[in-house]
């Protein structure tokens, strides 16, 4: 019996641990629906890949109605605004991710995020804002979300746009 038991169990861990790590399935236990990502703004693409490091362009807060959120964070919203656009910012890095590698639970890696916040000057909380993308990742991925990262204040940004991020992946293949 005891034998039996000390075989049973890494069959019951075993599918609990995968589902831990399964990024597709937290997405939908998540309730988050992917859609096509946004066409880039320019004369640029929305990701490169070299080797095995895939570079994504930098991504603001688009709404479903393919707006965005936009002002300055400290005057036109407040610092849980800030958080949100910086979370919608995450969706559309992983609208870009499923695009580019069919699945993310190719991802291997969340490396660097580079975040932008468009802040008054004296705002001083750009990493809280940032934390609604950092948090997001690390719902998805687990611990292949946690990442290196800048978090800084910027005068303007394209569009008015909230937050822009730009963020570097490894992936499995």
């Amino acid at each position: 019996m005891k034998k039996l038991l000390l075989l049973l169990i890494p069959a019951l861990i075993f599918p609990l641990v995968l589902n831990a790590q399964d990024a597709e399935a937290r997405l939908k236990e998540k309730g988050i629906v992917l859609t096509s990502p946004a066409n880039p703004l320019g004369n640029y693409v929305n990701a490169v890949r070299v080797g095995n490091l895939l570079f994504l362009a930098g991504k603001g807060p688009q709404k479903p109605d393919n707006t965005f959120i936009t002002g300055k964070v400290g005057k036109d919203l407040t610092l849980e605004q800030g958080y949100e656009a910086a979370r919608l910012t995450a969706i559309s890095h992983l609208a870009v991710l499923k695009n580019e590698l069919g699945s993310l639970n190719k991802v291997k890696r969340i490396v660097k995020v580079l975040g932008m916040v468009n802040c008054t000057e004296d705002f001083k909380d750009q990493p809280k804002v940032i934390n609604g993308y950092s948090d997001l990742m690390v719902e998805i991925f687990g611990e292949k979300g946690k990442h290196a990262r800048s978090a800084v204040g910027m005068y303007s940004l394209p569009l008015n746009m909230a937050v822009e991020v730009e963020v570097i992946v490894e992936t499995e293949e």
